[in-house]
């Protein structure tokens, strides 16, 4: 397996693409930072990670889709595969917070951010960036935010958890046969299914709904106060929890 350390850079997931661009990169290369000065999150949002205490890294995978509707599949193959890995170190309470959020008791302790590049031969390259909070003790005007130390009050080896995440994307991409058994599992750590949640959209308007999955296409499924299921994706509706 192809890991790449660097001490500092600006973003992963870029570093990550643009050697992806440059050069044949085989499947889980992987480039993994002590210092991420511009990582990045969902919606433009920054991901600030304290130095040295967290897993900031990104994986290539050259995925092949039958069809453009499977590629929602890579976000859940990514979401279990974490959530396998830390229900062995026994963190409880472990969701998937739609899109691909992990929490922990409530609290986000991973981020995932995957950009695809669709190629000229239609293969598409993933770049499958996690920020994990792993050793960080404090998130200063982060009210929602933990880490794996907090939750656990001991500290972490990140090199055994890095390794022990790439296993288990490597195991979880390879069930990508049977994608059924993979959104079933996806669904049953869906964060807040089936209880009403109180969401606000782009306007700003807030109303309740409850959640009811996630469509093929990764869009959120609520059905609403009129009884209608409205589908929708991630530039259109915020969770207030």
């Amino acid at each position: 397996m192809n890991i790449i350390k660097l001490n500092a850079i600006d973003s992963t997931n870029n570093f990550l693409k643009e050697l992806s661009a440059t050069q044949i990169l085989d499947n889980f290369t992987t480039v993994v930072t002590e210092n991420q000065r511009k990582g990045k999150g969902q919606r433009g949002a920054i991901w600030s990670s304290q130095d040295g205490k967290n897993l900031t890294f990104s994986t290539f995978i050259n995925h092949n889709p039958a069809f453009t509707s499977e590629l929602y599949t890579i976000n859940i193959v990514v979401s279990l595969a974490l959530i396998k890995v830390l229900e062995k170190y026994q963190l409880s309470q472990l969701h998937i917070k739609w899109p691909n959020d992990i929490l922990s008791e409530n609290k986000k302790i991973c981020g995932i951010l995957i950009e695809n590049v669709i190629k000229s031969d239609r293969s598409i390259h993933c770049i499958i960036g996690i920020g994990l909070n792993v050793n960080q003790m404090a998130f200063e005007n982060l009210p929602k935010a933990s880490s794996m130390a907090i939750l656990k009050n001991i500290l972490f080896d990140k090199e055994v958890l890095l390794n022990e995440i790439l296993a288990s994307l490597k195991h979880h991409y390879n069930q990508l046969e049977n994608p059924s058994l993979l959104w079933k599992k996806y669904h049953s750590y869906l964060y807040k299914k089936g209880t009403p949640v109180a969401f606000e959209d782009t306007s700003k308007k807030q109303f309740m709904g409850i959640i009811q999955g996630v469509s093929s296409f990764g869009k959120l499924m609520v059905l609403l106060e009129d009884d209608t299921i409205h589908e929708y994706d991630i530039k259109e509706i915020k969770m207030l929890y």
